[in-house]
């Protein structure tokens, strides 16, 4: 096996030129293990470049990008060259991306102003069948497993209050008035409040159905 083989073939995927050229500085900081194949602008680009030579080891994708965003070109890498590995990178951390980036097939998420050796530890836990993620994106994946449900969803809020919600989320507890007034450090008389603007704003007329409506709305 030749020497240059043993490199991890490294691609990226970033419509913003700057970005792109960090992102190839950080890596050829490490030139016995790491090969810089190529830079594309965007999914197209990319899928482009692959179908030319797609002797890549992992891909540095990210998601915003024009012609083809990377949560829909990792779909489409991850059908066609599984044996590809996919980082995201991005400066969103929110869990939308997460898991839509997940279920296309990434591995690791990392955000952009991540350090070279973090990078660099990303890739290798990538090629070592791992996955590597930034602090905070593995606090929002974790987040993903306790309640997956709540990734694919959208929030609507009905315009409840914050204090409103707290105490949709004492009453799924099974909690009474009582209790709540306790927990929240408010009078009965203010929970009673609360409530009579939950059922006006949710549309409903009772506790069961209110905390009903808020669970399937990913209120609570």
């Amino acid at each position: 096996m030749k020497k240059n083989s043993m490199k991890i073939r490294v691609a990226i995927a970033e419509d913003n030129y700057r970005l792109a050229q960090s992102i190839k500085e950080k890596l050829e900081l490490f030139p016995k293990d790491i090969e810089v194949k190529f830079i594309a602008s965007n999914g197209k680009e990319l899928l482009d470049l692959l179908a030319l030579d797609h002797a890549v080891d992992v891909i540095l994708m990210d998601i915003v990008m024009p012609e083809m965003d990377g949560i829909e070109t990792t779909a489409e890498i991850t059908q066609k060259y599984p044996q590809i590995k996919i980082i995201m990178q991005t400066v969103f951390d929110d869990e939308q991306k997460i898991y839509n980036a997940i279920q296309a097939g990434a591995i690791g998420y990392l955000l952009k102003d991540e350090p070279p050796h973090k990078v660099y530890e990303a890739i290798k836990a990538a090629m070592e069948g791992g996955a590597s993620m930034s602090q905070s994106v593995m606090a929002k994946s974790l987040q993903l497993l306790r309640n997956p449900k709540r990734a694919d969803q959208t929030v609507e809020d009905f315009g409840l209050s914050k204090r409103e919600i707290e105490v949709l989320k004492q009453l799924n507890r099974g909690l009474d008035y009582k209790e709540i007034s306790k927990n929240l450090f408010i009078s009965p008389a203010t929970v009673r409040k609360h409530m009579e603007n939950i059922y006006r704003k949710l549309g409903v007329n009772n506790k069961i159905r209110a905390v009903k409506k808020a669970l399937s709305k990913n209120i609570i």
